[in-house]
């Protein structure tokens, strides 16, 4: 197997070309591919959201990836999007008995857990109140269902993480308080739809966050694994009062997710680096909301922290110069300190 090869279908996957990788892979006879080739294959067919062909792929090399944690991780990410959470569980299992601790394993398994454990109680629920299914089931007397909110069901399909796990806290850094992410986005929203993407793989998160060139920020990249952009309930960070005693805040539009192909995505065609390039913003981090016309954008501003560290949260004006002024000393502490005003 040529090595150039190799190193440009890893050149590929860093690109997200993922369609020429299944094009230069499947170019090759079935029975000539090694295993690290079909290794490629099935990565990229995951990442083109191909799930089942990657299972596919993967099985056809289950002798030889016994043995691989990477093998059980990605195919247990293929099972997870079917949902099919028992083969899932059982893959993700293994890969942490074979490499112990990966954080991205144990996420998963907690995620598999916490769907299993929703089922379950969803069918006891089904079971107490079959009585009265009939009557509940939403049916009007013409027997027409009631339709689901086109902005909000457009965003559920988006969304490919089930939506039981929104009810999952995010950890909170220092009191042991949990974040209900499950109220925080407002999917019914109109505009919603054009910022929510579906939930990233690893491997796009290492790409997104090598083409911004800065380390998003945890607590951030664990909100987007469960609802990966979108319109927040509450937009607006109270600053206290202004000079002529009025109050002063900022008040955002939308928060980017981590991908490309939505336009308000972090490298999507109006995300942060089209922000900063075509509107004249500092170059010193990441643009992670936009603002009503005119008043800016909310940026993550690595100066203090470097690259791979702990950004602050700071407001840019689109006037008066470029503005910057202090939000919250990190992401985690500007989420929490939006209300509805």
């Amino acid at each position: 197997m040529s090595e150039d090869l190799l190193e440009q279908l890893e050149t590929w996957h860093e690109e997200d070309e993922y369609e020429r990788i299944v094009e230069a892979v499947t170019e090759i006879p079935a029975e000539e591919r090694s295993y690290e080739l079909v290794g490629h294959l099935g990565r990229a067919l995951n990442n083109l959201e191909r799930y089942e062909e990657a299972v596919q792929q993967f099985l056809t090399v289950a002798e030889e990836g016994a043995e691989d944690p990477l093998w059980h991780y990605r195919i247990g990410l293929a099972y997870y999007y079917l949902e099919q959470y028992d083969e899932a569980e059982r893959e993700f299992t293994r890969a942490d008995e074979l490499e112990p601790g990966d954080e991205d394993t144990l996420e998963f398994l907690e995620w598999i857990r916490a769907k299993k454990a929703g089922e379950f109680e969803e069918e006891t629920d089904e079971d107490l109140d079959s009585d009265d299914s009939a009557e509940d089931s939403g049916s009007d007397e013409s027997g027409e269902t009631d339709e689901t909110d086109g902005a909000a069901a457009a965003v559920a399909s988006v969304n490919a993480i089930p939506s039981d796990e929104a009810n999952l806290d995010v950890p909170y850094g220092s009191p042991n308080e949990g974040f209900d992410i499950n109220n925080f986005w407002n999917d019914a929203d109109p505009d919603a739809e054009s910022y929510v993407s579906a939930p990233p793989t690893e491997d796009l998160i290492d790409s997104v966050q090598e083409e911004l060139v800065f380390k998003l920020p945890a607590f951030y990249v664990q909100m987007m694994k469960i609802h990966n952009g979108g319109i927040p309930r509450s937009r607006y960070f109270p600053l206290g009062e202004a000079a002529d005693g009025a109050p002063s805040g900022v008040r955002i539009n939308g928060m980017f997710g981590i991908g490309r192909d939505k336009a308000k995505s972090l490298c999507g065609a109006s995300g942060s680096r089209s922000i900063i390039e075509n509107g004249g913003y500092p170059e010193f981090g990441v643009v992670i909301c936009d603002c009503p016309q005119e008043s800016g954008v909310v940026m993550l501003d690595y100066r203090g922290s470097g690259n791979d560290g702990e950004p602050e949260v700071v407001h840019v004006e689109q006037a008066d110069g470029r503005k910057v002024t202090r939000l919250a000393p990190d992401f985690e502490t500007f989420v929490r300190g939006l209300v509805n005003a």
